[in-house]
Parts: structure tokens; sequence; C-alpha cells
């Protein structure tokens, strides 16, 4: 490492309106260097970046590259001096290609009228194919979540930096994506490359980085060795106290029950999913693991009426549904939380009561149509409160919100229509340790209180920390079930990858004795 660092941030304080989302902090990065930033849902991590980034510009305090003070006014006054960002919300253009968003930045730049698409193609192709094989010449949004996130990676890799910065980068890509990732961090440091990486997942985080800095509430809190460190310390500095219990007690026997809530029969969109049966019971989370397109969100989006299906029924209480669109979803009191908060889960430019209120509009409007205002602060303030969201005030709009407070917004939209069932899809992706101790306390006291709870997740430790029973979706339809007793990462890993069928009831070792 040089003795002098490449970038220096000194007193940065920030505000927005009367909130401060950072309080003089302070922050170096070395050369060759992969150094985490650490800190809950709005303690200021993506506000630095986007500082550092010239997308926003501090209220006080100096930024230095090379020692030499700056003003980074603009993206493009960033990348000239070298600082390049991988944003946490995908920040591309869905209806143009994937190689047209790659060279985005330098294709403004140009000078010539025309355009070589052919050259643009094939230079753009190589380096999406460092990451994934994925069609440049596709648009954008015709890709899933994850290959889009790998598009906004490769779109960096394209950029002259000296300093790079992702903001939780894996936070949509499966394992096999991420170790490619990982490789190529790796080979941008060995290059003398700078990485400014910021993950709420520890393990990454020790695995790749060479110093972790904390921040808490818009305040600096502590750079270290991540060596010097262990993951326990920098949760306690991150959150300001243990975290004792991330998961909550599972139901008891005691709390088990027959009833079926929600059942799920024959369900078939004719192209992505068929033959689809599950049911939900009285106070249990059931979780659905499987593979990135094996289906998952596609099943929910049947069950919510956001996906045309072609044969099947959906039972709530016992009584056969008839729904045709997610209107028809909500009023049977079935609600989905997205797995796109930007695209689907929020609206951003809206309030955050405006967002709370939004499936309920016909509950608060009046005699002359018009949304009771004192209502629907009473709902915000009431829904915020239970969800512990950050906020300056209700009359914010969602935008001005970190990532995590605007997933605790789009779940404070679902419980506001007093569902009876809840799909949830991602619910905690790019969300702190602490603000998902929270969510998977509420998620049981949710279950508790008679209402139905159905968890997405990718991430196994959530599945088998937070859910009483695992359903394993492979190509489309359920692989297997998993039972408390059979809810093991490799039970799920073999059900997802087709070494093992699991039929409901069955242990995996009967299973593949079976077989």
């Amino acid at each position: 490492m040089s003795p002098q660092p490449v970038l220096n941030i000194r007193n940065v304080t920030k505000h927005f309106g009367a909130v401060k989302a950072l309080t003089n902090v302070n922050f170096s990065l070395e050369q060759g260097e992969i150094h985490a930033i650490c800190g809950e849902n709005g303690a200021g991590k993506s506000t630095l970046m986007n500082i550092i980034a010239g997308v926003l510009q501090p209220d006080e305090g100096e930024i230095l590259v090379d020692g030499v003070p700056v003003k980074i006014t603009s993206p493009s006054a960033a990348q000239l001096l070298g600082i390049g960002l991988v944003h946490q919300e995908i920040a591309l253009c869905p209806d143009a290609s994937v190689a047209e968003n790659i060279f985005m930045a330098s294709t403004s730049r140009r000078r010539s009228i025309l355009m070589n698409y052919r050259k643009l193609e094939r230079e753009a192709q190589t380096v999406m194919n460092k990451l994934a094989p994925i069609d440049v010449r596709q648009k954008v949004e015709d890709l899933s979540i994850s290959s889009q996130q790998l598009v906004e990676i490769a779109k960096a890799l394209t950029l002259d930096c000296r300093v790079l910065i992702f903001d939780e980068p894996t936070a949509a890509l499966t394992e096999a994506e991420t170790r490619i990732l990982f490789k190529i961090i790796r080979d941008l440091k060995a290059n003398g490359i700078s990485i400014i990486y910021i993950s709420h997942r520890m393990a990454e985080i020790f695995c790749l980085c060479d110093r972790v800095t904390v921040l808490r509430d818009g305040r600096y809190v502590s750079t270290e060795q991540v060596a010097d460190v262990t993951a326990d310390d920098v949760v306690r500095r991150m959150v300001g106290r243990d975290i004792t219990q991330l998961y909550p007690p599972k139901q008891t026997a005691e709390e088990t029950s027959d009833e079926i809530i929600l059942a799920v029969r024959n369900l078939d969109d004719g192209s992505r999913f068929h033959d689809v049966h599950l049911e939900l019971h009285r106070g249990e989370i059931l979780g659905i693991g499987g593979l990135i397109g094996s289906g998952r969100t596609e099943i929910a989006e049947g069950i919510c009426g956001l996906r045309a299906t072609t044969d099947g029924h959906v039972l709530l209480n016992g009584k056969p549904q008839t729904i045709k669109s997610y209107a028809g979803a909500v009023k049977a009191g079935i609600v989905y939380l997205s797995e796109d908060r930007k695209g689907s889960g929020v609206f951003l430019d809206l309030s955050i009561a405006q967002n709370i209120s939004v499936l309920n509009l016909k509950a608060l409007t009046g005699r002359l149509g018009l949304v009771d205002a004192k209502a629907e602060a009473e709902l915000a303030r009431d829904f915020s409160a239970r969800l512990g969201v950050r906020m300056g005030n209700i009359d914010m709009p969602v935008s001005s919100l970190s990532g995590g407070n605007q997933q605790k917004v789009a779940i404070a939209k679902q419980l506001a229509v007093q569902p009876k069932v809840i799909l949830m899809d991602e619910p905690t992706r790019g969300i702190d340790v602490g603000a998902k101790s929270e969510i998977h306390q509420l998620l049981r006291e949710l279950a508790r209180s008679g209402i139905g709870i159905i968890v997405i997740s990718s991430e196994l430790p959530e599945l088998l920390g937070l859910c009483d029973r695992v359903l394993v979706i492979r190509e489309g339809t359920v692989a297997g079930e998993l039972g408390r007793d059979d809810m093991t990462e490799e039970a799920i890993i073999r059900l997802a990858s087709g070494l093992t069928q699991i039929q409901a009831g069955q242990t995996p070792h009967a299973s593949e004795h079976a077989a």
C-alpha cells in the first residue's frame, strides 16, 4: 500500500432537511486494498458513496484524491477522477440493449454522429462474458434482476477506474455468479485498483476485504483490519448492541395447527411452472427455496393474479378464489411483496404516507372522493412505528430513505390492508443484520396473529432459521418438502439441483436410499 491514501474523506457532513444523514464522517482508502463499509440501513453508507461518486454534494468537509482536495460535482466528474460506482439499485435504461447500457458513459462522450454497433456489441460481449454468457443484443427489460445486476457490474468494469465502489453487488446474484465476481474483484486489487465494498453479508467481508469501517447513525465508529476483528465485533459496532438472536423461536408443538389458510392445487401457467401444490397452515412460516430461475417468483405471481394461469385452483380458508388480477388478490386478502423493490415495491417519488396507504385508498376515501389526509397520516405513523422506519417525517419522499427503510415501507404497505396471506419475495435482500432481525421478529408475530406467511429467499440461512417448513422449487415444480427435522443446507441444495427428489413427508435419507 502507498503511504498516501488514494481517497481521503475528512469531516464530511450531509443534511436532508432536518435529517442529518452524515455527521463529521472520516474515511480513507489505500491503493490496491478492498475496504468494506458496514452499518445498518440509515447509517449513511449509501449517502457517503453517492458523495464520493458525485451524485450528492457534501454540506461540510472535504474530499482528497492523492492528497489533493477536489470538488466532485457530478458522476462524470467522478469518472474523470477515476471513481466508478456499481449501484445497489439497478440504474440501467430498460428499453436499451445490454451493449448500449454497458458503454453508455463512453458513448455519451463520443463526438462522432455515427455508431458502429457491430464493434460496440463485440466489445460489450467480451466484457459481459467475464461475468455471464448474456447476449448483449437483448434489451435490459427482458433480463432477470440477477442478470441486470451483472450488467451493472459489467458497465463499471469498462470504466478506467482507480477507485471502484460496489454497493451490495451480490444481493441478487447466485453463489456461482458471486464466486466469479469475487475473482474479478481480487484481480482488480492485484492490478492496483482500490475497492470500496458495501455489504451486509459478514461472510463476504471476511473472505474478501482487507479493512472494515463501521458507520452508525450517520457517524464514524471505527476502522480496523479485518484480520483483527470477528463478525460479532463488527455487528456490535454496527448496531450498538448485541444481536443475540437473529431468528425468533419457531412454532412450538402446541402452536402447530392442521387448519389450512391457503391451498394451491395443480397451478400451471403453461410455461414457467406446472402442477404446483402447496398448503400453508395457520401459525407457520412456509419457506420457498430453489435456484434463481427455478420459477419461485412466477409461482407467487400466479397465486396473486400477477401472472395468468391456465389451470389450477387457489383456496383461502377452504373457499375457492377466482383471482384474475392483483386487485382481486388484494380484495380476497392475499398480498405480494416483490423482490424488485425499486421497480415494484415502492413509489420512490411519493411520500412515505402515500406509499403505505396506496393499497388501502378505498377505506381512506371520504364521500367526496378525496383521501382523508388525517386518517392516511395516522395509518402511516402507526405502521412506520411498528416497523421502525427511520425517517424525518411521513411526508418525505421514499427516495430519501435508505434501501432498508424503503423495504420496511414496502412491507408496511402490504400490512396496511390487513391481509390474510402475505407472500414475500426476498423480504430482507439488501437489509442490514439489525433490520433483518426486526423483520424476522415481525414475521413471526404476524404468523402467530393468524396471518399466513410465505417467504421466498435465496439465503439458505434465512430459510433454515426463520421457516417452519420449506418447499424447494426446481424447473417450475415442487421438487420436495422439508420439515423441521429434515431442513439442512445440503438437503435444500440437493433438491434444488435435482440430485434428490423428496415427496412430502419423506426424509432426505429415505428418498436417497429409495433412489
